[in-house]
């Protein structure tokens, strides 16, 4: 077994080469893909740590999620060989009448880096459509997102419908600008995220992963 600290180390630093080359040592050093997995989690994990603690800014999570994702590229048919599936399928969308994607964006990345099966419904997405996709997904979290105070009425209505359709075993997130903790436990929430670094504390917690 290979020393996977210099994988976790080129996570953290977004070092695309050298987080691709240290997979690809583990993987024929013949790694499990377990263990490459849980180094490259850790190293996003230690990125959105420093995110939340504003030590470091937006464009390092990109690049750390762009070193995150070539690794992954490597590792993906390593995971299949050996049975291992994501933690659990989470939805991510900007509601209703917003346009904005970059907060959405940041928080499927991370959550993509913590090993959460993704998928990323975009911007200006309808209750119908966010309780469409959690019907043909079976996902167990659902993530809202709003940058704008005149849409984040739009989540009160997402949940309402989440809620009406018997999805009551869906876990939803809420987060963007214009959201607080109250406003949040007000619609109904089951979570609040902050920044993108607390969407993966919060959707572990909910998650039970």
């Amino acid at each position: 077994m290979s020393d996977l600290g210099p994988l976790t180390q080129a996570i953290k630093d977004g070092d695309r080469g050298a987080a691709e080359a240290q997979t690809q040592a583990a993987i024929d050093a013949g790694t499990s893909a377990q263990d490459i997995l849980s180094a490259l989690t850790d190293g996003m994990d230690d990125v959105g740590r420093r995110f939340k603690a504003a030590e470091i800014y937006v464009p390092n999570v990109l690049i750390a999620a762009r070193a995150m994702n070539v690794s992954m590229a490597l590792l993906e048919p390593q995971l299949v060989k050996e049975g291992i599936e994501p933690s659990c399928t989470v939805l991510v969308g900007t509601v209703e009448g917003d346009l904005h994607d970059i907060g959405k964006n940041l928080v499927a990345m991370m959550w993509r880096g913590a090993h959460f099966g993704v998928v990323d419904l975009g911007t200006n997405v309808s209750p119908d459509d966010f309780v469409k996709a959690a019907k043909e997904t079976g996902a167990t979290l659902c993530g809202l997102s709003a940058l704008l105070t005149t849409t984040r009425s739009a989540m009160r209505t997402t949940i309402e419908a989440i809620r009406e359709a018997g999805l009551t075993d869906l876990k939803v997130i809420v987060g963007g600008a214009p959201i607080t903790q109250e406003y949040a436990d007000e619609i109904g929430a089951d979570g609040y995220a902050p920044d993108a670094g607390s969407a993966v504390e919060v959707a572990r917690s909910l998650a039970n992963v």
